[in-house]
């Protein structure tokens, strides 16, 4: 016989699974310091976080998407893009040559250490979560073509 307590845990885990932004500082690739929870606290304003690597073609993708759409989505929704770097040591190197190369047109944070990443409990990436009055209030894990439009009528809807 199975043990329902595993069942029952990982159930529990799944309900108690992080709602709010956590309070943590990220570096900027000029290698300034923001705040999570104080930076991107606008009342009422959407942020969407979008966790990638340089490694992650998926990842690259939503990014060059999502910079293109961003413009004509900000006519009717007041929001920001923030791109969260998940690249360790080793291959941190290459963010700042990738992102100057892209001319993506969104604040780009540091983990290098993968503290939000793991504060949040993200397994794979592209992960992306939408955050309103520093509550999460929608998650979109992985990427296709076509995964934008799903995120924008997400945030038409908040």
């Amino acid at each position: 016989m199975k043990n329902p307590y595993v069942l029952f845990l990982f159930i529990g885990f799944n309900l108690f699974a992080q709602k709010e932004l956590p309070n943590l500082n990220l570096s900027t690739l000029d290698g300034n310091t923001v705040s999570i929870i104080n930076d991107f606290s606008e009342k009422d304003k959407l942020y969407v976080f979008s966790f990638w690597a340089t490694w992650c073609g998926p990842c690259i993708n939503e990014l060059d998407e999502l910079n293109e759409l961003q413009v004509e989505w900000k006519k009717d929704i007041n929001f920001e893009i923030i791109a969260v770097s998940t690249d360790d040591s080793r291959t941190q190197k290459r963010v700042k040559p990738l992102v100057n190369g892209k001319e993506w047109n969104y604040k780009i944070l540091l983990d290098t250490n993968q503290d939000f990443k793991r504060a949040l409990a993200i397994v794979n990436i592209p992960y992306t979560i939408v955050v309103k009055n520093n509550k999460i209030v929608h998650i979109q894990n992985g990427y296709v073509p076509g995964s934008e439009i799903e995120l924008l009528e997400k945030l038409k809807s908040l």
